[in-house]
């Protein structure tokens, strides 16, 4: 089985930690009345699940849809072919290019829940710039969606040490695009197997099981979808995961926090919980992701996500 990676773990709370505490400050201000081996990705990232956090947490209308979780119809199709038909989205879209120098800007809707299987949910507009090249820090700001004027500051995010949670880490993220890629299944499923994603696994882990399983791959697959790939290695990535063991589509309407209809496919391999990737009901585009934990065998959700927009900047701050 495969877990969500140490080192996007840690950015991950990261993230929610500044979430949070935006959140706080807004409601402050508002008047009383109301690891051991690290391994290198080529040519893509190893805070694999930073995004998927961060957007494993919109979820507009969350209220509703937590009543449905686990409720789940015949699927009309496979795990597989919703994929294939997400690469066949991937190829029409517009390309980006990026230089060393510049930064992948991600904006999307992220609600987390207070507290796990309780409370209720916030939803903040999160607007991240990456580092295309990998030569700085990841930079953030944060406002409630329901305040259009509440932007907190912008503010540098920096992993932290796995041995040490206290201690950042000094090295910056790698690149944020994922350029260079191979373009055909085959050989990217090859170039995933060779060149994994860094895990950042504690010292007593067993490094060479746990890079050598055959879900190793897939894992480094997923987490590529953190940055920003371009449209044919795209395809090829839905390609190698519709080849994935244990994937289903969880065949009911999901609406998520833009509004959009689509179609959730359950990944494998989750301790603890649940993860699913949302695809648009007719177009079968990327949407986002959604997270939910399953407690003495019942099951709701937690987080949820819906990526808004991806582009290329010069700096932080600047919106394409």
């Amino acid at each position: 089985m495969t877990r969500f990676p140490q080192s996007s773990h840690d950015f991950e709370e990261r993230l929610l930690t500044d979430l949070k505490a935006h959140i706080v400050r807004r409601s402050e201000a508002a008047p009383a009345a109301r690891r051991s081996g690290r391994r290198r990705l080529v040519g893509g990232r190893r805070l694999a699940g930073a995004f998927a956090l961060v957007v494993a947490l919109t979820a507009g209308g969350l209220a509703v849809q937590t009543l449905g979780v686990g409720e789940q119809s015949p699927p009309t199709a496979s795990a597989a072919e919703i994929f294939r038909l997400a690469a066949d989205a991937a190829r029409q879209q517009p390309e980006l290019t990026a230089r060393p120098d510049q930064y992948v800007f991600t904006e999307l809707l992220a609600t987390m829940r207070e507290r796990p299987g309780s409370g209720p949910y916030t939803t903040v507009r999160t607007q991240l710039w990456q580092s295309a090249g990998g030569v700085a820090y990841t930079q953030a700001r944060y406002r409630p969606e329901s305040d259009p004027n509440g932007w907190g500051d912008l503010r540098e995010l920096r992993l932290g040490d796995p041995a040490d949670p206290e201690k950042e880490l000094d090295d910056f993220p790698p690149p944020a695009y994922h350029g260079g890629l191979p373009t055909d299944p085959d050989a990217l499923l090859e170039h995933l197997r060779k060149n994994p994603v860094d895990l950042h696994l504690p010292e007593a882990a067993d490094e060479e099981a746990v890079y050598g399983s055959d879900s190793m791959a897939y894992t480094t697959a997923r987490s590529m979808l953190d940055g920003y790939v371009p449209p044919r290695a795209l395809a090829a990535l839905f390609e190698v995961l519709a080849r994935e063991p244990g994937a289903v589509v969880i065949s009911r309407d999901v609406v998520d926090a833009a509004g959009r209809h689509g179609v959730a496919i359950r990944m494998p391999g989750v301790i603890g919980g649940n993860y699913d990737f949302v695809f648009d009901r007719d177009t079968h585009v990327y949407l986002g992701t959604r997270m939910s934990l399953v407690r003495d065998g019942s099951e709701s959700l937690y987080s949820e996500a819906a990526l808004l927009r991806v582009g290329v900047v010069d700096r932080p701050g600047q919106l394409p």
